[in-house]
């Protein structure tokens, strides 16, 4: 294998600070190095690539548009192995719980209840890391990840999965929007504007038939490519949306969203918690999916 020409690594590592950092003197202070050891570096990186990365403006020395683009491939391959260090290295008495959620789970479910969590652990640090629906298969290292129906597959034998919760899906509205154009009657829906998923084919024509009227069409149909965006759609007004508890309780509780016919309901999906069989089962690792089982009961 030809050897790989790698800039000195200290000094990528000093650049990363200092290109998003506000000035090299706070890159200094957070590496806990001197200005001028800052200022060293940064011309040692510069020799052996040839390019300037600073420019003079006033009297502080700004990272140049070619820089900062360098500086985030660099943090991204930083955040890759320090994230291998994590998932190939033994630290039994790590206090960190990784999880990889789904957006729209970890937006509108999972956040609103961490709080409660660090109330009752506050010496584990939970750190979230999303995936969309449409991802092919995990990415990066994780202790447990949430998933929405995985379909069954050679893929997932390495996981022990655990039912979560299945949500109930039903129509959800802004206030503002059934203000201005209220839905009294099923039929009512003929008037509005349905939002859509591409993640989730089929919903609306699953409620539709939940609710003995298959043949109702909107005015116009809305689709995005995630439910998450959808979600922020119907939120914002544009128009109406599936929904599904308890995935959005919060966002029921707090008068966001208003389901207009609660009492009509079609089947949601099954959220489930999935552990590599191989992991090391710490003890924080067990606090937190206690937790999350108990929460989602």
């Amino acid at each position: 294998m030809p050897r790989r020409p790698l800039p000195p690594l200290n000094a990528l590592r000093v650049f990363e600070t200092a290109a998003r950092a506000p000035s090299l003197s706070a890159a200094a202070q957070e590496l806990s190095i001197t200005h001028g050891a800052v200022s060293r570096q940064i011309a040692l990186l510069e020799d052996w690539l040839g390019q300037q990365l600073f420019v003079r403006q006033g009297q502080r020395n700004v990272a140049t548009d070619h820089a900062r683009a360098f500086a985030a491939e660099i943090s991204a391959a930083f955040d890759r192995i320090g994230d291998a260090a994590l998932r190939f290295g033994k630290a039994p008495q790590t206090r960190t719980v990784r999880v990889n959620a789904q957006t729209t789970l970890a937006m509108h479910w999972l956040m609103a209840r961490l709080p409660a969590f660090h109330a009752a652990h506050p010496d584990v640090q939970i750190v979230v890391t999303t995936s969309s629906s449409a991802d092919p298969a995990f990415r990066g290292g994780f202790d447990v990840a949430i998933r929405r129906d995985p379909p069954p597959g050679a893929e997932w034998q390495p996981y022990e999965k655990t039912p979560l919760f299945t949500e109930r899906a039903t129509v959800v509205a802004s206030p503002s929007l059934l203000e201005a154009l209220p839905l009294r009657r099923v039929k009512d829906l003929a008037k509005h504007t349905f939002i859509a998923t591409q993640t989730r084919v089929g919903a609306w024509e699953d409620w539709l038939s939940a609710a003995g009227v298959p043949d109702v069409r909107p005015v116009r149909f809305h689709r995005f490519d995630h439910y998450h965006v959808s979600l922020q759609a119907v939120i914002d007004g544009l128009g109406i949306g599936i929904g599904c508890t308890p995935t959005l309780d919060r966002e029921l509780a707090s008068g966001r969203l208003v389901m207009p016919f609660p009492e009509i309901q079609a089947g949601g999906a099954t959220y489930v918690t999935l552990v590599p069989r191989d992991a090391d089962k710490s003890r924080p690792l067990h606090d937190f999916l206690s937790w999350v089982h108990d929460a989602a009961a």
